[in-house]
């Protein structure tokens, strides 16, 4: 008996010790990821005279909360800049999730020659990095053809009808109509392995009802896949809200928000007439609640979906 009770005890003991070493390797990783956006904050709301005083760092001896957002949202022309995310990136990202869904569905439903090429193309295409092919994009994209069918029209005839898309939102919007946008291949990825595990028998009988392809896909596929759905499009709108680096190559002005953040030095020293050091304290201000403000808008709309979000990431698989 006083064996067994030992061995209960020392069982609990081990138990204790694992939920505390759980505990603190939560906290540990929850401060290593909270800590950026935490110390933006406090900075975001101090004066300057706070930010002066040594003996306080996180919170703040005097509040200027308006004037440091204020001056941010003048900075980043926040307004403005938020509207053109929305046109070009925001859009892009939703025509993404609908484009990706009709390849993946097509990997993973139909038989056809040369898929396995298709696949091992779409692999590359989550390997490469985009910088790989940057140069070539733009040059496409300034002298816009399909098939060389409008070059050839110059040669015979003289009249160059190529069109140039570079600073336009087809930049966005042309590579994700066609399933090739930003980081298409991981998004037509997780599709693919959703639609393997969904029952075949549903749209089987779809087709003895005489349900066609496309019809099977809207009214059978389409509503079993909310929770995959909702995993991509996190993905997707995420990837091109944060997106400055093909923004700063395709477009020369109107910028977004990823852009305006990335510059926000030299926008702050445009409108106050600071000089460019970010180490003095009002920038740094400045510039802590320009982060701030565009990390929000992502924010809110992630706290309304998590609870969802992480059952769909659950179900659909993702791991690593």
């Amino acid at each position: 008996m006083e064996k067994s009770k030992l061995l209960k005890q020392g069982y609990r003991l081990r138990k204790i010790i694992y939920a505390i070493f759980r505990l603190l390797v939560l906290c540990a990783i929850g401060y290593i990821i909270l800590y950026p956006l935490l110390h933006s904050l406090s900075v975001s709301f101090q004066s300057r005279d706070s930010l002066f005083a040594s003996t306080r760092i996180w919170v703040p001896t005097d509040l200027d909360i308006k004037n440091n957002y204020t001056a941010a949202w003048k900075s980043l022309d926040y307004g403005e800049a938020f509207l053109y995310t929305c046109i070009y990136q925001l859009a892009a990202a939703v025509i993404q999730i609908v484009t990706c869904a009709i390849a993946a569905y097509g990997f993973a439903r139909f038989e056809f020659k040369g898929k396995k090429l298709m696949m091992l193309l779409l692999f590359v295409s989550i390997i490469v990095p985009d910088m790989i092919v940057l140069i070539p994009r733009v040059v496409t994209y300034s002298q816009l053809d399909f098939l060389g069918i409008l070059g050839l029209f110059k040669k015979l005839s003289g009249v160059d009808l190529r069109p140039n898309i570079i600073n336009t939102g087809w930049t966005y919007w042309l590579p994700a109509l066609f399933g090739v946008g930003l980081r298409s291949g991981i998004l037509i990825y997780i599709y693919i392995q959703f639609f393997k595990g969904l029952p075949k028998e549903l749209e089987e009988a779809a087709w003895v009802d005489g349900a066609g392809p496309i019809r099977t896909f809207l009214q059978i596929a389409v509503p079993s896949s909310r929770v995959v759905i909702l995993t991509v499009s996190v993905f997707s709108v995420i990837w091109h809200w944060n997106d400055w680096l093909l923004c700063g190559i395709y477009l020369k002005n109107c910028f977004p928000l990823a852009i305006k953040v990335r510059d926000m030095l030299y926008y702050i020293g445009q409108a106050y007439g600071i000089g460019p050091d970010i180490h003095t304290p009002q920038t740094a201000a400045y510039m802590m609640a320009g982060c701030v403000l565009f990390v929000v808008p992502v924010l809110i709309i992630y706290i309304i979906i998590q609870r969802w979000f992480i059952e769909s990431i659950d179900r659909v698989g993702i791991t690593g």
